[in-house]
């Protein structure tokens, strides 16, 4: 194996979560309306990285997301500037989980920020990476 391709995200309001994910920096590369039952599926790329997004099948009913569940329970994306990059999403109103009173926040090993997408996908921002193994 060489790397991660894509994460599949199931969203409920696909105009939302595609707006989302392109002001995040995403590329909507491919959309494919009417896709096996569903009303799209489409990827959004970032560099080398992919997102699969798509809508619910018609007879189905997706549950709302949660980060007490096992499995994945948010993403992470590198930015160079963690205060410039949270600045610009503040003024597009993109919603954060705010911790400690501000939208960015120290952890062990430097600071992050954390936002909601529409589907309830959790998304960290960080601009420094120290991985001590």
């Amino acid at each position: 194996m060489k790397q991660i391709h894509h994460l599949c995200i199931q969203t409920t309001d696909y105009t939302a979560s595609k707006t989302f994910y392109e002001h995040l920096g995403f590329e909507l590369v491919q959309e494919s309306p009417d896709f096996h039952s569903r009303a799209f599926n489409s990827w959004l790329k970032l560099g080398d990285f992919y997102i699969e997004l798509q809508t619910n099948k018609v007879d189905e009913t997706l549950t709302s997301y949660t980060k007490h569940t096992a499995g994945p329970v948010h993403f992470a994306l590198y930015v160079d500037d963690l205060q410039a990059e949270v600045a610009r999403l503040e003024q597009l109103g993109i919603p954060f989980l705010p911790k400690h009173g501000g939208n960015i926040y120290f952890v062990v090993d430097g600071h992050l920020s954390k936002l909601k997408a529409p589907e309830g996908t959790i998304i960290e921002l960080r601009d420094t990476w120290t991985i001590k193994e």
